[in-house]
């Protein structure tokens, strides 16, 4: 959190367990805080309780090659992230999250697309969105 959101003027926030969309939310932020905090034990938790066992799977296969973190496709961690409902069709609903990198007018951005299951609200893909 940070100084402004203590002010009397900023927005609540707020989600519920049946939004794919507030899941993939209350996952990115849960997530960025444990690697910011460094705690390894709680971010492969929150994996194993957002993530599907076949996205684990593909997630530590490309850790293993490019050497980063495959949720957030970076070594580093975002200083601030944000995600917004794209679309939902065949069973799935589609999030980009959008990470920000660094402060101030020189903070960067990268996006990434999620996918998740319907019936069960799992995050089921993560994947870079081409610039």
């Amino acid at each position: 959190m940070t100084d402004t959101d203590t002010d009397a003027g900023t927005a609540a926030r707020s989600g519920s367990p049946d939004s794919a969309v507030d899941r993939v939310a209350d996952f990115y932020g849960a997530y960025v805080d444990a690697v910011a905090d460094g705690t390894d034990d709680l971010s492969d938790e929150l994996r194993g309780h957002y993530l599907t066992e076949d996205l684990r799977q593909r997630l530590a296969a490309w850790e293993e090659v490019n050497h980063a973190d495959g949720v957030l496709r970076a070594q580093d961690v975002p200083t601030a992230w944000e995600v917004a409902y794209q679309d939902a069709g065949a069973g799935h609903l589609f999030t980009t999250v959008t990470l920000t990198w660094g402060t101030g007018p020189d903070a960067g951005t990268t996006r990434l697309a999620v996918q998740s299951d319907l019936s069960t609200k799992l995050i089921s893909d993560i994947e870079d969105v081409p610039a």
